[in-house]
């Protein structure tokens, strides 16, 4: 592998392992980004269907934000403004600055490695708002001949300890919103995302209808938590979090 182009190990690399999307400097930057377009996700409640739109967030420029409020839960649905998932932020522009603070973010739970880190600041970097759970490490294994849903497996089996600490990072923040992120927002973010929307109460149908492409793979994972864990919660307490960790988790996002 070339380590001039190193790359998190369990999961793929960000593109060409370069800035890129990252926009340069060079090109104009619009005033008036233009929104992406909405996700729609059927979902049933008290027997009748419906359809949850999940509005992408414009923050210029990345480009893979969501606030996941709204997510119908077993009990209720998620809260808008209480957490968010993202790309990485060192791609914004003053106006996506902007966005950010209107947001009220009281922690940024940032997954990328070290090396990533130093490559690519997050602007939140030296701010009291940002965490760094890194979920790779180069020193990790390198599994990146395997497929999407093996090496999600080995994130979740072998890094559960990492994942647990994420997601406690979303538990003890301040009241506010949380922004959880790590370099295209999909992967390490994905799983994290994906197990704390399950450990909340949303319908694993309509977890996994929000991945798009790799729908299969998500409902694939969660089914691999439940039969060899018996479910979210309690791969998150074996790995390391308290039951009282876990309810602030569920509380901060629904209550």
């Amino acid at each position: 592998m070339n380590e001039a182009c190193s790359r998190p190990r369990c999961l793929p690399s960000p593109t060409s392992c370069s800035p890129s999307p990252h926009r340069s400097s060079s090109q104009p930057q619009s005033s008036s980004p233009k929104p992406p377009p909405p996700h729609k996700l059927p979902a049933a409640t008290s027997g009748r269907s419906r359809v949850v739109v999940v509005l992408p967030l414009i923050w210029p420029d990345c480009s893979n934000v969501r606030d996941l409020g709204g997510l119908p839960t077993t009990v209720g649905e998620l809260k808008p403004g209480r957490l968010i998932r993202s790309d990485n932020l060192d791609q914004l522009t003053l106006a996506g600055h902007a966005a950010v603070e209107a947001a009220e973010i009281t922690r940024f739970v940032d997954l990328r490695s070290a090396w990533e880190c130093e490559t690519w600041p997050s602007p939140y970097a030296d701010d009291a708002r940002w965490r760094n759970v890194p979920l790779w490490d180069p020193a990790d294994p390198d599994v990146s001949d395997l497929g999407l849903f093996e090496q999600y497996v080995v994130l979740v089996d072998d890094y559960g300890a990492r994942i647990a600490s994420a997601m406690i990072a979303i538990a003890d923040a301040p009241p506010g919103c949380v922004v959880v992120n790590c370099h295209a927002g999909k992967d390490r973010t994905g799983v994290v995302i994906a197990l704390t929307l399950d450990l909340a109460g949303v319908p694993q149908a309509l977890i996994a209808t929000d991945y798009a492409s790799s729908e299969s793979t998500i409902l694939r994972l969660l089914s691999h938590v439940q039969q060899r864990y018996g479910g979210t919660r309690e791969y998150l307490l074996k790995s390391g979090a308290t039951t009282e960790e876990l309810n602030a988790l569920t509380s901060r996002l629904a209550g």
